[in-house]
């Protein structure tokens, strides 16, 4: 069995998009100045800062204002999954590979974003940081991977968006790797992704016909 591993935000499904789509409504919601979405979207960092750190920006800025569901439901009820990847990942598996989503973040949060969008019927499994107490680019997180999938790491792939926490974290296990860029720039000097693509369907058919 060959694995196939990807991550889940910005990478599977886009998360920023839908993050941008809660925040609007959660501003509309409350009647809060259109033009802070900037500014959410700014301390959220595309979901890198920590959910805590969120809640005590928003408190500080609009008081007793109730954002739990906003911060725990809003983004990743409004995720989805693209016809394109959903069709590579179809074939992916047709031709034989585990594929397990690797991701950074909370259980229930990740878990919504799989089941809602119909990838936990699609992929093989996933590892989530928090139930495994392990962050990309932790190497035991990519071993969670191949435990789920009983898989070897030798052979298999990694995609993903973050250089840091997708491609030096595939490199750190000894995993190829493929950065889906979005049309930005290699910037790292200390590593490199073993190829580029610029979306994830194409990043998925390189990688299972390499």
């Amino acid at each position: 069995m060959r694995l196939l591993m990807i991550d889940l935000d910005n990478t599977l499904v886009d998360r920023d998009a839908a993050f941008r789509a809660a925040a609007s409504a959660f501003l509309a919601e409350h009647r809060l100045p259109a033009g802070d979405l900037d500014w959410l979207l700014t301390v959220d960092a595309s979901g890198h800062t920590p959910r805590r750190e969120v809640a005590t920006a928003l408190s500080e800025r609009y008081g007793g204002i109730d954002a739990r569901d906003f911060l725990d439901r809003g983004a990743a009820g409004r995720v989805t999954l693209s016809d394109p990847v959903r069709e590579t990942l179809v074939a992916a598996l047709a031709d034989g590979w585990s594929c397990v989503i690797v991701t950074n973040g909370r259980t229930v949060q990740q878990e919504t974003k799989i089941r809602n969008t119909g990838l936990d019927r699609l992929v093989n499994g996933w590892v989530i940081s928090e139930a495994v107490g392990h962050r990309k680019p932790s190497p035991e997180i990519f071993h969670a991977a191949a435990t789920v999938a009983d898989a070897p790491l030798d052979g298999s792939w990694m995609i993903g968006d973050s250089a840091a926490a997708d491609i030096r974290g595939a490199q750190g296990v000894g995993a190829r790797s493929v950065w889906v860029s979005a049309g930005r720039p290699w910037t790292e000097r200390d590593y490199q992704p073993t190829l580029t693509s610029p979306d994830t369907a194409s990043a998925i058919r390189r990688a299972t016909s390499a």
